[in-house]
């Protein structure tokens, strides 16, 4: 396994594999920041300071198999201390494109961020590890240190405040901003 090995190298300090390992998570970081910052600008602060502090702390890693678990909770991490920072609404006015670069987002996709943002943390983090970045019930439990049953609860009721937020939501596209029906 090609990946074991640039794990294993950059934990003895090789930056070209941790660079090489950066390039194969940098898309799943870039969306999962996303989520949490609501902008392109912000995202890319918040994975600044992820790529910083797991280039500092990956002599500290246990065991090489969890390097995803690892980089996810760092990331999880660097983003609600950037959030702490900020203590202001996200300006969802310059919400940009999401994924790639290329797409537009639709109206959908847009509210759906819009109401991830609005969940409780705990919700939150499992909806977005788990159907944002395809990981399995027990890596999420693992990234979020509780129980798999949690896990499941966490997603149920974060489903179903999802629906209850995005069915609230009447928008006024000039705006770009939720409005109570």
């Amino acid at each position: 396994m090609e990946h074991l090995e640039l794990i294993r190298k950059a934990k003895t300090g090789d930056p070209e594999s941790f660079e090489k390992l950066l390039s194969l998570y940098g898309d799943r970081l870039y969306r999962t920041a996303f989520l949490y910052a609501g902008n392109r600008e912000d995202a890319l602060d918040i994975i600044q300071e992820t790529v910083c502090k797991a280039f500092l702390a990956i002599g500290n890693l246990k065991e090489e198999k969890y390097f995803s678990t690892w980089l996810t909770r760092i990331l999880l991490n660097a983003a609600y201390e950037f959030l702490r920072k900020r203590k202001r609404d996200i300006p969802f006015a310059s919400v940009e494109k999401f994924s790639d670069g290329t797409e537009s987002i639709r109206m959908e996709s847009l509210d759906l961020v819009r109401a991830i943002q609005r969940l409780r943390k705990s919700y939150r983090d499992a909806i977005i590890l788990f159907y944002y970045q395809d990981l399995p019930i027990k890596e999420v439990a693992k990234i979020m240190q509780v129980p798999e049953g949690t896990v499941k609860t966490y997603l149920r009721r974060g489903k179903e405040e999802l629906k209850s937020i995005l069915e609230g939501w009447e928008f006024d596209e000039r705006r770009m901003a939720p409005g109570k029906i």
